[in-house]
């Protein structure tokens, strides 16, 4: 079995039903502040198309966890200005994550025996 030649961190957020949005951050950038607002604001765009009956009655959450670029105040004010509720994550609770259990699953099944040369062929 050989991996594949590239690796490439993948942000998705997704709600009960869908994955609502995913994009890549590029190789070599880090997660901080400003790029996670980006993101954000890439998914209210993504929320307003593909769920749009939340963006109508204003019923949008987010759960993240506590890590510094989540918890900064610039992503606080951003998300008090576009009226977004953020539900608490506890601290140091590793067993408290939704991706283990709904979406790496999935992942794992589809992506499994598979080798990627490029970002583009991922």
């Amino acid at each position: 079995m050989c991996q594949s030649k590239i690796k490439v961190m993948l942000v998705v957020f997704f709600d009960w039903k869908v994955i609502v949005h995913h994009e890549f951050v590029q190789g070599g950038q880090m997660v901080n502040k400003h790029l996670y607002q980006e993101v954000l604001a890439d998914l209210r765009d993504a929320v307003r198309r593909n769920r749009p009956e939340l963006w109508e009655n204003q019923t949008r959450m987010l759960h993240h966890n506590n890590v510094p670029s989540h918890a900064s105040l610039l992503i606080c004010i951003y998300l008090a200005k576009h009226q977004t509720y953020v539900v608490p994550h506890p601290p140091y609770s590793v067993d408290l994550a939704p991706a283990d259990f709904f979406l790496f699953p999935k992942f794992k099944t589809t992506l499994k025996g598979c080798h990627f040369q490029t970002i583009e062929e991922i």
